[in-house]
C-alpha cells in the first residue's frame, strides 16, 4: 500500500503544485499575453498573472477583475481578442498617448465591466454602439481622444451611469433624445466637440445630474428650461450658437458654476432671478446681449467668489445702497457701455480693496478721465501677481541629479517623481496667490492618494487657457526611503486620479507628464516557494530558448530597423534620442515629418552664408533644396539663445502643425537633433509685403494685387482667429511677416514663432518684453498700457499693415508715425484728398480705381488703427468688406488667385462661395458666411 498511497501523495502535491503556479484562466493568460506583446511599453514577468501580480492586474478567483495601466506609456492598439477577459469589471488605459486606432466593438462583450476609462489616448473612428450593451456600467470615460462621427443612440442603455465623459473629441450630429434615459447620470460632459442642434428639453429628466458641460460645441436653438435639476453645481453651455431668451434658473437651488458666455441670446436686461442662487460662486455671462442698468444687488450673493459680464451693453451702474458679498474676488465689466466716470469711480470706492473690478473698454475709462490716470486702477490693472508655489526647502546648488531625478526637498536628495498636470474645468475664483486656497488642493491629495506630508508640490507656472480651464502643474515624490515609485504605485496613482477623485477646487481631469522608463522592481518575490522557484527557473529556461531562436530573427532585422528609424522616427522618440529632454509623448502632427540634421546639411550645403535669405529673433533662414522630390524649402534654425527645452519645442511643433490654410505659410517638418531646433517650411519665393513695397524684388504691385494680398492675409489672420484649436493671436503682424508664393498669394508666417520666443523670454526673465511681444509701429496704444496682445492688438497692425498696401512707407520713417500721417492728412483733406498726397505711392496714384472702392479701403484701415479696441472690427468683419470691395471692382478685377502670376496676365473669375467645394475643416478659405466666437486669450 505504501507504493500506491505515495503515488497518490506525489499526485496531489503536483496537482497542487499546479495550481499555485496557474491560478489564472489560461484563455485569459492567452489574452494578456497578446496584449503584452501589441502594447510597447508593458512589461510583465512571471507565471501566471493572477499568481505572480502582474502590475495592474487583479483577480478574483481565476479571472481578470481589474486592468489598470494608467500612464504606463503603452503603444499600439487595443486588440478586439480583450473581450476574451470575461470577468473584466475596471478596464483604465487612461493618459497613454501611444494608444491608438479604434476602439474595438468587442467591449461590448464585457458584460461585467463596470468602469470603462480610456481618455487621454489617441483613439480614433467612432464610439461602438455596441457600449451600449454595457448594462453594469457606471464610469464611461472616452475623453481627449481623436473619436468622430455621431454619438450612438444605443449609449442610451446605460441604466446605471454615473460618469458619462466624452469631451474634447471630433464627434458631430445631434444629441441623441435616447440620452434622456441616463437617469443616474451625475456627470454628463459633452464639451469641446463639434455637436450642432438644439439642446433637448429631455435633459430637464436627469434629476441627479451635478455637473452638465455642453460647452463649445455648435448648438443652436433656445436653452431649455432644467430648472427641475435641484442638485446641479455646474452647468456650461457657453461658445456655442444658442438664441432666444436666457430661462429662469431659479430652481437651481445647488447651483455653484453658472457660464453662458458667448452665445447670441435675446437682448435683456440683468435676470433678477439671480438673488435666489444663494450657493453659486461664479457667473460667468460675457457676450450674451445683456443691456441696461448693473442691478444693485447683483453682488450680494453670499457665496460669489467670481461674477464676468464682459462684452455685453450695460450702461448703468449703482453709485449707492450696492451689497457686497464678503467672498466676492473678481467683477469683470469690461467692454460694456458704461460712460459716467464720477458714477462708476463712485461705484468702485464702495467696493471693498480685495475686489479685482475690471471696466477697460468703457467710456469711462477713455483716455484723459479720472479713472484712467491711476495706476494700477480698473482701467490701468496692475501687473499680474505671481502665482502661488509651494514653499521648498533651500538644498542649494551643489547637489547635481542623473538624468529624469529631480532635488527631493524634503531630504534634499535626488529621487525620481511623478510630474503631470491638473486642468480644472470650473475654478470659482481668479486670483492665484491664495495660499491656502492651494494648500487645501495639496492637503486633499495627500489624503486622497495616501502619501506622507511634503510630497506634493505645486510648481510654477499655474495659468488659465483659452478655455478659461485652470492649469496646475504638480510634482510628486516617492516616499521617503526610496528615490523611485514602483510601476504598480504609479499605475495606482494614475488610476485615482483618472477617476474624478473630489477635489477642493471642483473637477478636473490630469495629465501625466512621464517621460522615461519606470525602474522595475519585484513586489511578489519575497518567500518563493522552492516550486516556485523550480516554476521560475523553467519558464527561465524556455524562455532562454525562445531568446536562442529569436537572436537570429532580430540580427536580420538590425539594419531594416535602424533605417526605419533614421527615416521615420516619431517626435516623441526624436526628443528622447536626440537630446533626452523629453520622451513618451504620443505624436500630434498633421503632415510635418521629422528631417535629420544631415538632410538638412545637405539642403543648404552646410547652412553656408550664400544660403542664407534671413534672419531674426528665432535665428536664422536658410534656403532650401531637398534631395527627395527636389523640393526648394524655408529652413529656420534656431540660434544658441532661442534653444528652448523638448517639450516647448514640441508644443510650437505640434500647434505649427495643426493650423492648415492656404494662407498661411504650412509647416513641412522639424528637425531635433544634436542640439538644433530647426522648423522646415514652404518656400516663398516672392519674398515678403515689404521686399516688394521697397521694390527690392523688381515686381510691381498694382492696385488689384495689392487688395488680394490684403484679401489673402486678412483670411489668414481669421483663420487663427476664429478657427484654430486653440485660437492664435499672431501677436506680431507686420508687412515683413506676409510672404507671397510664386503665383503672389499672400500667406502670413510666424504665427507660431512669436509665441514660442515669449514662452523663451519668460522663462528666462520672468516677463515677456515688447521688444518679443510685436514691433515697433505695429503695436497698439493698449499695450503700452498693459502689457497684453489680443485679437484686436493683431487688427491694429493689420490695419498697418493695410497703410503700408497704400503709401509703401515703414510704419515708423524718419521718427514719423505712418497711422498719425495718414490720419492727420485725411483730418485736413478728406480721404480721396490722399489720392493726391505724396503719402501715396506713386504707383497708385495713376491706378485706375473708383473713388469709391479707394474710399472704401482707406476707411477700413483707418478703423483697424482705431485707438480703442471696442472700435475696431474683428477680422472676420475685415474679410466680409474686402470681399465687398473686391466685388464692387467687377468682374475683370476678380480673378483665380493661382494664375496671380509676377507681372503677367490673369484669367478672370468671380469670388467662389466659401463653403461650398472640396475644402476640408483644416483648409477652407473663410467667409464671413460662417461665424465662431472664440474666448479672445492667447493659446497656453
Amino acid at each position: 500500500m505504501d507504493g500506491p498511497s505515495n503515488v497518490l501523495l506525489l499526485f496531489i502535491a503536483l496537482l497542487s503544485f499546479r495550481s499555485t503556479l496557474e491560478e489564472t484562466d489560461s484563455n485569459e493568460v492567452t489574452t494578456l499575453r497578446l496584449l503584452q506583446s501589441q502594447w510597447k511599453g508593458l512589461t510583465w514577468t512571471g507565471v501566471d498573472p493572477c499568481g505572480s501580480k502582474w502590475v495592474g492586474v487583479t483577480c478574483k478567483g481565476s479571472h481578470v477583475a481589474d486592468l489598470l495601466l494608467s500612464t504606463m506609456g503603452l503603444q499600439g492598439g487595443l486588440p478586439s481578442e480583450i473581450d476574451q477577459l470575461t470577468g473584466l469589471q475596471r478596464l483604465d488605459l487612461s493618459y497613454n498617448q501611444g494608444l491608438n486606432g479604434p476602439i474595438p466593438s468587442s467591449l461590448g462583450n464585457l458584460k461585467s465591466l463596470r468602469e470603462l476609462v480610456l481618455s487621454g489616448c489617441n483613439f480614433n473612428g467612432r464610439i461602438p454602439a455596441e457600449l451600449g450593451n454595457l448594462q453594469h456600467l457606471t464610469i464611461l470615460d472616452v475623453s481627449s481622444n481623436k473619436l468622430g462621427g455621431e454619438i450612438p443612440p444605443e449609449l442610451g442603455n446605460l441604466l446605471n451611469i454615473y460618469l458619462f465623459d466624452i469631451a474634447n473629441n471630433q464627434l458631430t450630429g445631434t444629441l441623441p433624445p435616447q440620452l434622456k434615459n441616463l437617469v443616474t447620470a451625475g456627470h454628463l460632459v459633452l464639451d469641446q466637440n463639434r455637436l450642432t442642434g438644439q439642446i433637448p428639453s429631455t435633459v430637464g429628466l436627469l434629476k441627479k445630474l451635478t455637473v452638465l458641460r455642453l460647452d463649445s460645441n455648435e448648438l443652436d436653438g433656445p436653452l431649455p428650461n432644467i430648472s427641475n435639476l435641484k442638485n446641479l453645481g455646474d452647468m456650461h453651455v457657453s461658445n456655442n450658437k444658442l438664441t432666444g431668451s436666457i430661462p429662469d434658473l431659479s430652481g437651481l437651488t445647488n447651483l455653484q458654476y453658472l457660464d453662458l458666455s458667448n452665445n447670441s441670446f435675446d437682448v435683456s436686461n440683468f435676470p433678477d432671478w439671480f438673488s435666489s442662487l444663494e450657493l453659486v460662486t461664479t457667473i460667468m455671462m460675457e457676450h450674451v446681449n445683456l443691456t441696461g442698468p448693473f442691478p444693485s444687488n447683483a453682488l450680494n450673493l453670499p457665496q460669489l467668489e467670481a461674477m464676468k459680464l464682459a462684452k455685453n451693453s450695460i450702461n448703468g451702474i449703482p453709485s449707492t445702497d450696492i451689497q457686497v458679498s464678503p467672498t466676492l474676488q473678481l467683477l469683470d465689466l469690461e467692454d460694456n457701455e458704461l460712460a459716467d466716470n464720477k458714477i462708476v469711480e463712485a461705484f468702485v470706492e464702495k467696493l471693498p480693496p480685495n475686489v479685482t473690478v475690471k471696466l477697460m473698454g468703457n467710456p469711462a475709462c477713455a483716455e484723459g478721465s479720472s479713472l484712467s490716470n491711476d495706476v494700477p486702477s480698473p482701467c490701468n490693472p496692475a501687473q499680474n501677481i505671481p502665482p502661488y508655489v509651494t514653499p521648498m526647502k533651500d538644498c542649494g546648488k551643489d547637489i547635481k541629479c542623473k538624468k529624469h531625478m529631480q532635488v527631493d526637498p524634503r531630504i534634499c536628495k535626488c529621487a525620481m517623481p511623478f510630474e503631470g498636470m491638473f486642468v480644472f474645468r470650473a475654478p470659482s475664483f481668479h486670483n492665484l496667490d491664495n495660499a491656502s486656497r492651494f494648500r487645501s488642493l495639496e492637503e486633499s491629495l495627500l489624503q486622497n492618494l495616501n502619501l506622507t506630508d511634503g510630497s506634493i508640490y505645486i510648481l510654477c507656472c499655474m495659468s488659465f487657457d483659452t478655455d478659461n480651464y485652470l492649469n496646475i502643474n504638480v510634482r510628486i515624490f516617492p516616499p521617503p526611503g526610496t528615490n523611485y515609485f514602483h510601476r504598480s504605485e504609479i499605475v495606482k496613482l494614475g488610476y485615482i486620479l483618472s477617476i474624478q477623485t473630489p477635489n477642493p477646487l471642483g473637477s478636473y481631469y490630469f495629465l501625466p507628464r512621464w517621460d522615461h522608463d519606470f525602474f522595475e522592481v519585484s513586489e511578489g518575490s519575497k518567500g518563493l516557494s522552492t516550486g516556485a522557484v523550480i516554476g521560475i527557473a523553467a519558464a527561465g529556461a524556455a524562455v532562454a530558448l525562445l531568446i536562442l531562436a529569436l537572436v537570429f530573427y532580430a540580427f536580420k532585422q538590425k539594419k531594416i530597423i535602424a533605417k526605419a528609424k533614421k527615416t521615420s522616427r516619431s517626435f516623441g522618440a526624436s526628443l528622447g534620442l536626440a537630446s533626452g529632454e523629453y520622451s513618451g509623448d504620443a505624436l500630434k502632427l498633421k503632415g510635418a515629418r521629422w528631417f535629420s540634421l544631415e538632410e538638412l546639411k545637405q539642403a543648404t550645403n552646410k547652412f553656408s552664408s550664400e544660403n542664407e535669405i534671413g534672419s531674426g529673433g528665432y535665428g536664422k533662414v536658410y534656403k532650401g533644396m531637398l534631395a527627395v522630390g527636389a523640393q526648394m524649402v524655408a529652413i529656420k534654425r534656431a540660434g544658441q539663445e532661442s534653444r528652448q527645452g523638448g517639450a516647448e519645442f514640441k508644443t510650437e511643433i505640434e500647434l505649427l502643425s495643426r493650423v492648415h490654410h492656404k494662407n498661411l505659410v504650412g509647416l513641412i517638418g522639424f528637425c531635433l537633433e544634436e542640439g538644433e531646433r530647426i522648423l522646415v517650411y514652404e518656400y516663398m519665393p516672392n519674398g515678403s509685403v515689404r521686399d516688394n513695397l521697397s521694390a527690392r524684388t523688381g515686381i510691381q504691385l498694382d492696385w488689384r494685387k495689392r487688395i488680394w494680398i490684403a484679401l489673402g492675409s486678412a483670411r489668414g489672420l481669421t483663420y487663427l482667429h476664429d478657427h484654430a484649436n486653440p485660437p492664435i493671436i499672431h501677436r506680431d503682424v507686420k508687412s515683413s511677416n506676409i510672404l507671397l508664393d510664386e503665383h503672389l498669394n499672400a500667406k502670413v508666417a510666424d504665427f507660431g514663432i512669436s509665441k514660442l520666443l515669449a514662452a523663451i523670454d519668460t522663462e528666462a526673465g520672468g516677463h515677456i518684453t515688447s521688444q518679443i511681444k510685436g514691433t515697433m509701429g505695429y503695436l497698439d496704444p493698449e499695450y503700452f498700457m498693459t502689457q497684453q496682445l489680443s485679437q484686436k492688438s493683431d487688427v491694429y497692425s493689420y490695419g498697418v499693415v493695410l497703410l503700408e498696401i497704400l503709401t509703401a512707407r515703414q510704419p515708423i520713417e524718419r521718427g514719423k508715425h505712418l497711422v498719425r500721417e495718414v490720419k492727420t492728412e485725411i483730418e485736413r483733406g478728406g480721404v480721396n484728398a490722399l489720392r493726391r498726397h505724396e503719402l501715396l505711392d506713386p504707383v497708385l496714384r495713376d491706378s485706375p480705381v473708383s473713388p469709391t472702392v479707394f474710399e472704401s479701403f482707406v476707411c477700413l484701415a483707418l478703423r483697424c488703427t482705431e485707438d480703442a479696441a471696442t472700435d475696431r472690427p474683428k477680422m472676420s468683419d475685415v474679410v466680409k468688406e474686402l470681399e465687398s470691395i473686391v466685388e464692387s471692382m467687377g468682374p475683370n478685377n476678380q480673378y483665380d488667385d493661382t494664375d496671380m502670376d509676377a507681372g503677367r496676365g490673369v484669367k478672370t473669375m468671380g469670388i467662389a462661395h466659401p463653403l461650398v467645394g472640396g475644402s476640408s475643416s483644416d483648409t477652407f478659405d473663410y467667409s464671413g458666411g460662417y461665424m465662431m466666437l472664440p474666448p479672445i486669450v492667447e493659446p497656453k
